[in-house]
């Protein structure tokens, strides 16, 4: 028996699916059509994360990645308002180099595979991936580390406030030097 034939369905389908939409963000022209692929793409990795039994990894992801930085992504396209006229001719020699790099490095991980015997995973425990695990490591081993970045990572908003605050004073004195320069 094969090993693709031993994998559940859920799998491949979200396996296919992920690879195909993977291809058309690196395939497509369109800037906008790429980011709504790579949500799709972020989706279909947040559910191979459910079959992992790792159902934080999958919110972390969807709200991280499919979430704020699409967002983001989307905004920036829109700000750069891309057309056709503004983007430069490219040879076709790039992409067939790329599909010959990416063929060579697809037939070495295959060979490899097979070399090592191990086709799949095996099946997750049950108590892996859990928010409740999570909790309890963060809680009882990485108290430190986790309260550390805590203190980190609230020093960085209020340094980020503090930069993006101007100061009205400081503003006038910006507009007096511009009108006594000119």
């Amino acid at each position: 028996m094969s090993a693709i034939s031993s994998l559940p369905l859920p799998f491949l389908i979200l396996s296919f699916i992920t690879i195909l939409s993977a291809l058309y963000v690196v395939t497509s022209k369109n800037p906008v059509h790429s980011v709504l692929a790579l949500i799709l793409t972020f989706f279909s990795i947040s559910a191979h994360y459910i079959l992992l039994n790792a159902q934080f990894l999958a919110i972390v992801n969807l709200m991280v990645y499919a979430g704020a930085i699409m967002v983001l992504f989307l905004f920036v396209l829109m700000l750069l308002n891309l057309s056709k006229e503004t983007e430069p001719v490219k040879s076709n020699l790039w992409g067939i180099a790329a599909s010959i790099a990416a063929g060579m490095v697809l037939i070495t991980l295959t060979a490899a595979f097979q070399k090592s015997g191990i086709a799949v995973m095996p099946a997750p425990s049950e108590g892996i991936g859990l928010v409740k695990n999570l909790g309890r490591v963060l809680m009882t081993e990485y108290l430190v580390p986790f309260e550390l970045s805590g203190i980190l990572f609230i020093s960085a908003m209020v340094g980020a406030v503090l930069l993006g605050k101007r100061d009205k004073n400081s503003e006038e004195l910006v507009d007096l030097n511009n009108k006594n320069n000119a």
